[in-house]
């Protein structure tokens, strides 16, 4: 086998941290003057916060400036149809747009210039090879190309070298047909497909783990892939690492992804500044502890973002990875929209997986289920028992509502269900239904 180099960037991966906030602070400044030059909206933004380009001189004065989020996106589109008026450079240098779905119903646009969509590929390529794809691999991409922005990452993944086959969202029988044709080595999809899949595969009578090729499976969309014990799940019933993957198509598409090491995603920091902030105060946390991760973009022109509030709540640390890289690492929990408050206690749906995936007894699928009864909120879990599992209903009930009581603080009731009875996500998967009329008081 050949030998290929460690790193795909390897001055900008292994920077200094000094030497990094150096280049982020010079990113920055010229991020911040082109935005305030060129955009409509910034330059109106810029002004009434009393914040302007020349009044940063560190990194930290980046507090000095006002937030843009989801709403402040869509509604600017709204307002300046069809591409808003955040947008800084004329619509003839935009070659691409993705787009994400919101509650109004109106998709979100996100713009690239043809230096920004080249500058995204190329940070995409970075990562995958920082999961360990080589030219030797061959690639199958199963994301959606419809407008997401994770359907031109394949791009990227040719960028490293590897065979790529473009599959997309197609039906499962048709994907595992290309798997067993085809032998390709890495895949990527989100964690309740990758499970999915690998039951279907059993289904039709081969195991997933010896009849095919799979030897890595990259995973986005959901916080599943940061989850100890759904990691541990996918990677058991495929025996294929699984790799976390973290992109955003309001920002950039290629945001963060985890090493080989397999301990925790690294942001590209180059590309983007993290402030991890306390969701209620929006002041800094200290690091490794949980918060709200607001990034602005450092060199995107088509739509720069400046503080752009995610809603994700991450952990995030500048400790240099044994891989060699010193970009921060952030791992993922949850999202504050997903939160849910039970008797005065934060509950992510991502703890509640971490408690039922690391339960041998149960199959690893799950529901939770929101209610309100004499003005408490409350929840159930539903859970499927694995058909061997000998042990009763009532002494599995009782297991797992101790397990959330330590993880969570709260014990919820539980319902205990046979194996297939909840529907398996094809994709991202619906976890939490909820059944209160009013979730906030007016």
């Amino acid at each position: 086998m050949a030998e290929w180099k460690k790193y795909w960037d390897e001055e900008i991966e292994t920077m200094p941290r000094k030497s990094l906030e150096a280049l982020q602070l010079r990113l920055l400044k010229d991020e911040l003057d082109f935005t305030y030059q060129n955009s409509l909206f910034y330059q109106t933004s810029f002004q009434e916060a009393g914040a302007m380009p020349d009044s940063l001189k560190t990194l930290e004065d980046i507090r000095k400036f006002p937030y843009t989020n989801k709403k402040v996106e869509r509604d600017r589109q709204v307002a300046v149809p069809d591409l808003g008026d955040m947008i800084a450079v004329p619509e003839e240098e935009i070659v691409y747009v993705s787009a994400s779905s919101g509650s109004t119903g109106v998709p979100t646009l996100s713009p690239f210039s043809a230096q920004d969509f080249k500058e995204f590929q190329d940070a995409q390529a970075r990562l995958f090879w920082a999961m360990g794809m080589r030219p030797c691999d061959r690639y199958v991409h199963a994301l959606n190309f419809t407008l997401f922005v994770g359907g031109p990452d394949v791009i990227g993944a040719q960028k490293t070298g590897a065979l790529c086959i473009w599959a997309g969202t197609i039906p499962s029988e048709r994907l595992l047909f290309i798997m067993k044709e085809f032998k390709p080595t890495i895949t990527w999809t989100t964690p309740s497909y990758a499970w999915f899949l690998g039951e279907t595969a059993q289904k039709e009578g081969f195991d997933p783990a010896k009849d095919l090729s799979i030897n890595k499976i990259i995973v986005a969309g959901e916080p599943g892939g940061s989850i100890a014990s759904t990691r541990n799940a996918i990677e058991k019933l495929w025996d294929a690492k699984v790799y976390d993957f973290y992109g955003l198509s309001d920002i950039f598409g290629a945001n963060a992804g985890v090493c080989e090491e397999q301990n925790g995603l690294h942001l590209t920091e180059d590309h983007h500044l993290l402030e991890v902030l306390d969701p209620g105060t929006l002041e800094p946390v200290p690091e490794g502890q949980k918060g709200e991760m607001v990034l602005t973009t450092l060199k995107k022109k088509a739509r720069p973002m400046i503080r752009f509030r995610t809603g994700d709540i991450v952990t995030a640390t500048t400790e240099p990875c044994v891989c060699g890289r010193t970009h921060v690492r952030i791992n993922i929990h949850g999202r504050i929209d997903d939160m849910l408050i039970i008797t005065g206690v934060n509950v992510f749906p991502s703890d509640i997986e971490r408690v039922v995936r690391g339960m041998d007894e149960l199959t690893g699928e799950y529901q939770i289920v929101v209610y309100r009864e004499k003005h408490l909120d409350k929840f159930d879990v539903e859970v499927e028992k694995k058909t061997e599992t000998e042990i009763s209903d009532e002494n599995l009930s009782d297991k797992l509502k101790n397990n959330l009581k330590s993880r969570l603080g709260v014990r919820p009731r539980i319902k205990i269900l046979p194996d297939g009875t909840l529907e398996r996500a094809t994709h991202k998967a619906t976890r939490v239904i909820d059944k209160r009329e009013k979730v906030w008081a007016e």
